[in-house]
């Protein structure tokens, strides 16, 4: 019997996660330590904890980049109900954390399920897609029931609540099912008539109009509800063209809320300035880059799907989070991946990232098993 042939992961992805994780851990370190220190004595107090998740992520990474990509398509009705069960756990004996009750506390450190239904609803709607072929068109039978499993999940996470996320799973599920070729006129029907209820939920919080008009006029609202996005940008400007210097940042020092979470590319702006920023912007079009053609390169049309969810899902979380902290889309609380303070986040990409590795895997195993069988066909049996 030949040798099964198994294909090698798609290096370049490799390298990329791995270094935006390792910088991720510094940043943090630098990000962090002032208030690590008044909070807990500790300068590496975050940085340990993180640095923990990242064990953990980079666990979940290698053991997905070895798992058969089938194997999702199959776990898949799991997957979903596995995630609604936490998600409405979660509201119901949930950690309050600033009137939101979006985590599990587990050994002092925090669950975040809305985190992972990302995943969940990636993987459902590229294996419901991908059996149903050009049934999809259809809206009955192909649009409808999935925009009800995505409809369910948005419900739930919006109740904790948490509206960052709720856009994130709507660009997502938006990305996978127009890639799975659902009719784009039902699409855009369904859209409008969802216009008016995202409008509603924008202005119905107090909070989320403060926002708005704080992201409208920053410098008008400097003390109140802009007073995040002017220290941001005042990082921004502190650091320059060549930046501060890594750990020299001045907004960290109590000045930028959230600096080694949600705002933490301030900080990278500031101390490493624009060529750093630049530098951190260029792996990410690397890692997108990698990932959209793993995806195109598959064969299989879940794997396909798949792909492009999982690099719409962390493409998206990038550009929400630059747009919140240079003022150029409202502030959504979306973390930078693999970068933000965060352990649900960080094991999550790290995870998808995996799945992302297996499916290059198999691209190139695809390719070697072809390229053998050309090589044994061209053989000459003797006389």
């Amino acid at each position: 019997m030949k040798p099964a042939i198994r294909g090698r992961p798609d290096f370049l992805l490799f390298f990329i996660t791995i270094v935006l994780v390792c910088f991720g851990l510094v940043m943090i370190f630098s990000a962090s330590s002032p208030q690590a220190v008044l909070k807990h004595g500790n300068a590496s107090y975050y940085l340990f904890k993180q640095g923990m998740f990242a064990l953990v992520g980079g666990f979940f990474l290698l053991l997905f980049m070895r798992l058969p990509i089938q194997l999702w398509k199959r776990a898949a009705p799991f997957l979903l109900l596995t995630t609604l069960l936490l998600l409405i756990l979660v509201l119901i004996c949930g950690t309050n954390i600033n009137g939101a009750k979006r985590w599990f506390a587990v050994g002092g450190l925090n669950f975040q399920p809305a985190e992972y239904a990302k995943l969940a609803i990636i993987v459902y709607l590229a294996a419901l897609i991908s059996r149903k072929g050009e049934a999809v068109r259809v809206f009955k039978t192909g649009l409808l029931p999935l925009v009800i499993a995505v409809g369910i999940v948005l419900l739930l996470v919006l109740l904790q609540p948490d509206f960052g996320t709720v856009i994130i799973l709507g660009f997502i599920a938006g990305a996978v099912i127009v890639t799975g070729g659902v009719d784009l006129r039902h699409l855009l029907v369904l859209a409008l008539g969802l216009l008016p209820v995202l409008v509603l939920l924008v202005v119905g919080k107090s909070y989320r109009l403060e926002r708005l008009v704080s992201f409208v006029a920053p410098f008008d609202h400097r003390t109140d509800s802009g007073y995040q996005l002017v220290q941001s940008l005042y990082a921004l400007g502190h650091g320059g063209v060549t930046g501060s210097g890594l750990g020299q940042s001045v907004q960290k020092l109590f000045y930028l809320p959230e600096a080694h979470t949600d705002f933490i590319a301030a900080v990278i702006g500031e101390e490493l300035g624009f060529i750093g920023t630049l530098l951190l912007f260029a792996m990410f079009f690397v890692f997108i880059l990698q990932g959209f053609m793993a995806a195109f390169k598959s064969e299989d049309p879940f794997a396909f799907l798949l792909g492009m969810g999982i690099v719409t899902m962390i493409g998206i979380q990038f550009v929400l989070n630059i747009g919140a902290v240079t003022g150029s889309l409202p502030i959504t609380g979306v973390p930078l991946p693999f970068i933000s303070y965060g352990g649900s986040s960080l094991v999550s990409c790290m995870a998808c990232t995996g799945i992302l590795l297996s499916i290059s895997r198999d691209n190139n195993r695809r390719r070697q098993e072809r390229l053998r069988q050309s090589q044994e066909s061209k053989i000459e049996v003797p006389v």
